[in-house]
């Protein structure tokens, strides 16, 4: 194999193919209103790929932007997808193999490379966005035909008059295969330090960067305590790499308590970057020297700012299926 990188995933799609690259990008501006609280079908979507997304805590233009993204995606159109990446300033990073594309033109050869060879059937739609266009994340899911499995992914998205300049995906993967993966992934000692953080700034409202820093200094500190007062009374909190999903603050509490220690952004974890609005938004996190030295939460909250659904995203292959297999047991009460 010649230097193979199939890009997948958000913007990119990786696929260990001796064809070429695979690649994605972002949509086009509306108004920033409140979106509905119901999700509502949309024919203009509902026919290019499955209309599922939850936008109860995304705005109006966020929720408008992204649909015209992954419907541009889906239909495999070059140009109409690249457009919406802005130009002067645009960045793509896969923080999951250490693959940056940092510039428009980057990004757009992407797109131009992998799109023709495509099946037909190859779709990418969102299931959930949160924030606004000033900042956003969006999870969503990118068919088997697109690289010959299913990945579940969390992008984080910052946004400059109307156009993406910054784009970062974290995905898990396991499915995709550990051993690939790590055939793929950058060396440790070569992978970005930064993933353009530096570049972006002041796009996240107060509301959700407190939020999101109140809970990372929580839950470094181990004070699972301190971490279950800032969630709702009947909050969720999803640990998407290790399939856990618990239920209401009390046993999100007892979770922390048995599970804190070890989580990968516990301990040690730092805030690298903060996205989204009063509604909600996330926050990548890194933990050098860590087993797995980067992730993305994404957050909800409610009109007093108190949490009410946390998921978690980050690259499970990179511990044992022991370690794994004990982390997912503590979900247990």
């Amino acid at each position: 194999m010649k230097n193979t990188r199939t890009w997948f995933t958000g913007i990119a799609t990786v696929a260990i193919v001796a064809a070429a690259a695979a690649g994605y990008g972002v949509g086009a501006q509306a108004a920033d209103a409140p979106a509905p609280a119901k999700q509502v079908s949309r024919p203009d979507t509902a026919a290019v790929y499955p209309d599922v997304v939850e936008t109860s805590h995304a705005s109006k233009g966020a929720a408008d932007f992204l649909r015209s993204f992954f419907t541009a995606k889906s239909q495999h159109k070059v140009d109409a997808t690249a457009s919406h990446f802005n130009k002067q300033q645009a960045a793509y990073y896969d923080a999951t193999l250490g693959w940056p594309a940092e510039s428009y033109d980057a990004v757009r050869k992407i797109f131009a490379d992998a799109m023709p060879n495509w099946p037909k059937e190859a779709k990418s739609y969102p299931t959930r966005i949160i924030g606004d266009t000033r900042s956003a994340v969006v999870l969503f899911t990118d068919t088997p035909e697109l690289f010959g499995g299913e990945v579940r992914a969390i992008g984080v998205l910052d946004f400059e008059n109307g156009k993406i300049t910054r784009w970062v995906d974290y995905w898990d993967s396991r499915n995709f295969g550990s051993e690939a993966a790590a055939k793929l992934r950058t060396p440790a000692a070569a992978f970005p330090q930064s993933l353009g953080e530096n570049k972006v700034s002041g796009h996240a409202s107060a509301a959700v960067d407190r939020a999101a820093r109140k809970l990372n200094d929580a839950l470094s500190r181990k004070d699972a305590k301190a971490a279950a007062a800032l969630f709702s009374d009947d909050a969720t909190f999803e640990d998407m790499a290790l399939r856990t999903n618990i239920q209401g603050r009390s046993a999100i509490g007892r979770y922390l308590q048995r599970a804190l220690p070890d989580l990968p952004y516990g301990p040690g974890a730092t805030v690298r970057h903060v996205v989204g609005s009063n509604q909600g938004g996330g926050y990548e996190w890194k933990a050098d020297g860590k087993a797995v030295p980067r992730g993305a939460t994404a957050l909800e909250l409610d009109a007093q700012g108190k949490i009410t659904r946390l998921t978690a995203v980050w690259d499970g292959s990179l511990l044992s299926d022991q370690v794994m297999s004990s982390l997912a047991a503590r979900s247990i009460d």
